[in-house]
């Protein structure tokens, strides 16, 4: 049976959410673990809508903290399908940040988390190939297979010689006969 390909588009998930007391920590600021959530919640949304199956959380890239969040914000978390493998997926989330008092907005976060659907038995299934559909979405799909490399590799799964698009970055092929 053929996976047919999806367009990214059909997959987005967008989450609002409003920071209130018990969202804070001690300086009214959003605490980090809730984002985190948040953002696993948006990611896990968009990757189960791309696969048609449940799916669970492989890895988040690392996650910076630009500015943070106060009590009141209003969050909006958008997520996007950037690209899949055999039976995982590369999902980037924005994070912006809004004060409806001042019409204050700006972007908070952004990661990248990794998926793998599962079947009913818990075991790893096949998922469509994704179609970006402009030009930000397809240099965030060119990319995300150095990204995947170097997931592997860290976590001890590729042994670096194998990373061939990672060496392509590095040592690139000379011109020279």
């Amino acid at each position: 049976m053929t996976i047919e390909s999806k367009k990214t588009s059909l997959s987005v998930a967008i989450m609002n959410e409003i920071v209130l007391p018990n969202d804070t920590n001690t300086f009214n600021n959003l605490m980090g673990g809730r984002l985190l959530h948040w953002m696993d919640i948006a990611a896990a949304i968009t990757a189960q809508k791309h696969s048609g199956k449940l799916a669970v959380t492989a890895s988040v890239d690392s996650v910076s903290f630009k500015k943070s969040i106060k009590l009141g914000d209003v969050v909006t978390l958008e997520a996007r399908i950037v690209r899949s493998f055999n039976t995982s997926m590369e999902v980037h989330i924005t994070v912006w940040a809004e004060n409806i008092q001042s019409g204050e907005k700006f972007k908070s976060n952004e990661a990248y988390y990794t998926f793998v659907a599962l079947d009913r038995n818990g075991s790893p299934v096949g998922v469509p190939a994704v179609i970006p559909e402009n030009e930000e979405e397809q240099k965030r799909y060119e990319g995300a297979l150095r990204r995947r490399q170097l997931r592997l590799i860290l976590a001890g799964k590729m042994k670096p010689d194998d990373a061939t698009e990672l060496k392509a970055l590095f040592f690139p092929e000379s011109d020279q006969a």
